[in-house]
């Protein structure tokens, strides 16, 4: 199921003071996290957006950095990023990281 859903290389991107639209985080994403291959962004509720990424190379660098800052219109929104598991539970906060 997870090769079907093209999830090997899912990241969870947790905004945790606001983030802009959907739509402007599908180009600012790819942009500003100097990704190298396509890569489908979908909203989750409570914070989280959904990245599945094509390439290892950017499921690697998604998760190498602690946070990522992704600037709009003169504010700089945090984003941490999280490895997707299919047990994830937007309500809980997730206890694993990345070391």
């Amino acid at each position: 199921m997870i090769i079907k859903e093209n999830l090997q290389y899912a990241i969870l991107g947790k905004f945790s003071y606001g983030w802009p639209e959907i739509q402007e985080l599908r180009t600012l994403i790819p942009k500003q996290c100097d990704l190298k291959g396509e890569c489908n962004i979908g909203l989750l509720r409570n914070r989280y957006v959904l990245i599945r990424a094509s390439l290892m190379e950017d499921y690697v660098n998604l998760l190498s950095k602690p946070v990522f800052y992704i600037t709009h219109k003169w504010w700089s929104y945090p984003m941490r990023t999280l490895k997707w598991d299919p047990l994830f539970d937007p309500e809980e906060e997730t206890t694993t990281a990345i070391a």
